[in-house]
């Protein structure tokens, strides 16, 4: 790679096309993704899966499945128009499910935590309050001295509902906006309007919490260079310390994919964009973190919230301690995944409206006794261990660190996966050095291709074999 200002002269289009086809596979955000796991047979006790493990620094996520309205593009694990008795259930269940957790790991210390969706603010102010009272009462996490990172929306980011956030420890928020043009957001599906966003913005900068990150969409029809390019200033002017920017994906069980079409030149035009993008980015003094993020170059780093909850990565947050690579996470609900070294699990996943909702309703009906146990998940071999390495370090921007992965297992990235590096080095994607494995400039524009690619056979045929529902 070249030094920071430069860029790595990029290879012909055809050299990564030839190679990988489309850029847009898909989002590697973990690995396996859920689609791989399957119900555990035996289920294994919490306190077993958990036992002998450093427990000192782990993650905590809790998620929260409603929304007030599906965007044509989601496929996450959500339900609109939640009754209210329903998020009370779903409260309740979470209580049981943490007091179950805190019981089987009860040595289990946080350095980060996360409330994740679904979009969170959807409770209201009180539930809002009783969801940080589990993680604080029940679970034990001290908010008031870790990161911790909520999602919301423009509908949702009200007065009431930030002011709870603030007041409880809250130190990255993170708003959906996709993007500040109207026709553009209802274009995928989400009708809302521009003067909405910025009173949610006004909002959320007004409560003065150290770390707000937006997330705009490419790649919407009908949006231009210039209309892209538009969204990011308007982003811009809220001096946001962290940006992301996503390529619109159409997937299976969504509404755009009940719908769409996709175009034949689609694929150039999201690349093109998001080379604008990251170049416009760049120009307004942010630094690359990952195909994805944005950081603005002069925000603080060791600021408590700085820990990226939204993307893979592999290092050490300088603020908290937490690791990505030691994978101790815990999460909470029926749509959060909990992660060991060797194990992740989660409850069953679905995308359909009408499974999403059986899932909850399940959910909500479990005793305590029935959150002691992991149910559905992947357990990750040696080699797996390995390949989560590579892909979580390598689609960062920094990449891969030859030391770090020698010192996790002994041996050398660049050996262990010398047959997979070999072409998209060759085609100019990644350089492999004494120092370690990272993309180039036109790796990262392919990181959702590169990612998928190096998927292992076995994980990649259960990813297959996974019935959408």
């Amino acid at each position: 790679m070249g030094s920071p200002g430069t860029t790595d002269p990029a290879p012909r289009p055809s050299s990564a096309a030839n190679l990988l086809g489309s850029p847009y596979a898909g989002y590697v955000y973990s690995y396996p993704h859920k689609t791989a796991y399957r119900p555990l047979d035996p289920e294994p006790a919490l306190g077993e899966v958990w036992r002998g493990r450093d427990l000192s620094a782990l993650f905590l996520y809790l998620h929260i499945p409603f929304c007030e309205m599906r965007c044509g593009f989601c496929n996450l694990f959500t339900r609109t128009g939640a009754p209210q008795e329903l998020v009370g259930r779903y409260l309740d269940a979470l209580e049981r499910q943490a007091r179950a957790v805190r019981e089987a790991i009860p040595d289990a210390r946080f350095a980060v935590a996360a409330l994740g969706g679904g979009t969170p603010t959807y409770l209201d102010a009180p539930e809002l309050e009783r969801l940080f009272d589990i993680a604080t009462d029940v679970m034990g996490a001290d908010l008031g001295t870790i990161a911790m990172s909520v999602e919301t929306s423009p509908a949702t980011a009200t007065p009431e509902r930030v002011k709870v956030l603030a007041a409880r420890g809250t130190t990255r928020v993170s708003i959906g906006v996709q993007s500040f043009d109207d026709a553009e957001a209802r274009a995928v599906g989400r009708p809302q309007r521009r003067a909405d966003v910025e009173a949610a913005l006004t909002t959320i900068r007004d409560a003065a919490m150290p770390i707000l990150n937006i997330d705009l969409i490419y790649g919407i029809d009908g949006q231009t260079r210039a209309g892209w390019l538009a969204s990011i200033d308007a982003a811009l002017a809220w001096e946001p310390e962290e940006l992301y920017l996503y390529p619109l994906y159409v997937r299976p069980l969504t509404g755009l994919g009940r719908r769409a079409v996709t175009r034949a030149d689609w694929d150039a035009d999201r690349l093109a964009l998001y080379r604008a993008g990251r170049d416009h980015l760049r120009e307004a003094g942010y630094e690359q973190v990952s195909m994805r993020m944005f950081r603005r170059a002069d925000a603080p780093a060791d600021a408590p919230g700085a820990f990226r909850t939204g993307d893979v990565g592999g290092g050490a947050d300088r603020q908290t301690g937490y690791c990505c690579q030691r994978d101790g996470m815990i999460g909470l609900g029926c749509g959060a995944r909990s992660y060991t070294s060797d194990l992740h699990y989660s409850f069953e996943y679905a995308v359909g409206i009408g499974e999403v909702r059986a899932i909850i309703d399940d959910y909500v009906t479990l005793d305590q006794e029935a959150f002691t146990r992991a149910r559905v998940g992947y357990h990750l071999d040696a080699s797996e261990q390995r390949r989560r390495y590579l892909l979580t370090s390598l689609l960062q921007a920094d990449g891969l660190a030859a030391a770090d992965y020698r010192a996790a297992f002994g041996t050398d990235a660049a050996d262990d996966f010398a047959a997979e590096l070999a072409p998209p080095a060759a085609a100019g994607l990644l350089t492999v050095s004494e120092t370690g494995v990272r993309l180039t400039e036109e790796g990262l524009a392919w990181s959702d291709s590169i990612g998928p690619a190096l998927f292992s056979s076995e994980t990649a045929a259960l990813m297959h074999g996974y019935r959408p529902r």
